[in-house]
């Protein structure tokens, strides 16, 4: 079976019905199945205390209204491991979207350390009655150190971006980072890992879109920049990413929530030099897992969002921001400056 047939089935499965285990064989869900409670048990048990919240006003001084952002997912959209709300995710997203954007922003964290895609049903219900404009989410790394079936992770993920797009938001999706590269995981595991994480990626890809979401992969961030420098991007236990492994996670993601605020206008055409273009969501979705950092989105062609081989799909590679340093959010919101 083809990585791209893989992934169209799985997520098929995840939308449609059925258990989608043999997209990845039952052999290879046995197998890690037993080993994961090894690397767990190699990770540790997680702090008892909370990642730094970044819940808060961001822009101090800039016009409003403000942009409302929701951050919903695990342990990697909360920024566990790090000691200052200014490293966090939610705080490098809130304030490099003030800084480009030039508004003030609200931003609130939903995520759960320890969370899988089950748990997003419960975020989302907390996240609607703020109205976010933009819900950022980053799920995906428990369900597979978990050993939950892809199916039923990719189906969560589903109904949740469902909801959030049906009040009005815009969904951005960092898709699950290839876990093969964790130290704690030994071989065969990592191999395993590896090819789990990639086609529930692709999978979450398919069903991200198919809801009206968009995708970023985020493979890059625990790919081969933190294979290379694992004492850099990796915090203390090896498996959660340091404040610069976070800073990476953030600079990914920044160009695609901008995009979504209709804050990327020198990005409106499509650039075929840079690898952009218009493709079927599974071929697109199998190319995104291994061109870390591409954007997939919904388009048409001819007035049509599907044609004989599935939903038509924008490839991207938005271009890097400049880095913006976190800042601590703002308890109230303040005032913007006179004209």
């Amino acid at each position: 079976m083809s990585k791209a047939s893989a992934a169209r089935k799985l997520a098929a499965a995840a939308l449609y019905g059925g258990g989608g285990l043999s997209a990845l064989g039952a052999g290879l869900y046995g197998v890690l199945s037993a080993e994961a409670r090894l690397a767990r048990k190699t990770i540790g048990p997680a702090r008892d205390e909370p990642p730094p919240d970044a819940t808060g006003w961001y822009g101090r001084g800039r016009p409003g209204p403000a942009v409302r952002i929701a951050v919903l997912g695990d342990s990697s959209a909360a920024g566990y491991g790090v000691e200052r709300v200014e490293e966090t995710p939610g705080a490098l997203i809130g304030t490099a979207v003030a800084e480009h954007a030039d508004r003030r922003v609200y931003l609130r964290e939903f995520c759960v350390v320890g969370a899988k895609s089950s748990d997003l049903a419960a975020q989302v219900d907390r996240a609607l009655p703020i109205e976010p404009e933009v819900a950022v989410i980053l799920i995906g790394g428990n369900d597979v150190t978990h050993t939950v079936r892809p199916s039923h992770s990719v189906r969560a993920l589903a109904e949740g971006v469902r909801r959030l797009t049906a009040a009005g938001a815009t969904v951005v999706v960092g898709t699950c980072p290839d876990l093969g590269t964790i130290q704690p995981i030994a071989p065969p595991l990592r191999q395993v890992a590896r090819a789990w994480s990639r086609r529930l990626a692709a999978a979450q890809t398919i069903a991200v879109v198919e809801e009206g979401g968009r995708t970023v992969s985020l493979g890059d961030i625990l790919g081969p920049e933190f294979a290379a420098a694992p004492a850099l991007l990796f915090g203390p236990d090896q498996f959660h990413p340091s404040a610069e492994g976070y800073r990476a996670l953030a600079g990914v993601l920044v160009p695609s929530v901008l995009a979504s605020l209709e804050q990327a206008p020198e990005e409106a055409g499509l650039e075929a030099f840079r690898g952009e273009g218009v493709l079927p969501v599974t071929r697109a979705a199998v190319q995104a897992v291994n061109e870390p950092g591409t954007e997939l989105g919904g388009t048409e062609v001819g007035g049509r969002r599907a044609g004989v081989r599935g939903l038509w799909v924008e490839l991207r590679h938005r271009r890097s921001r400049k880095h913006v340093p976190g800042e601590a959010p703002e308890l109230h919101e303040s005032a913007p400056d006179p004209a």
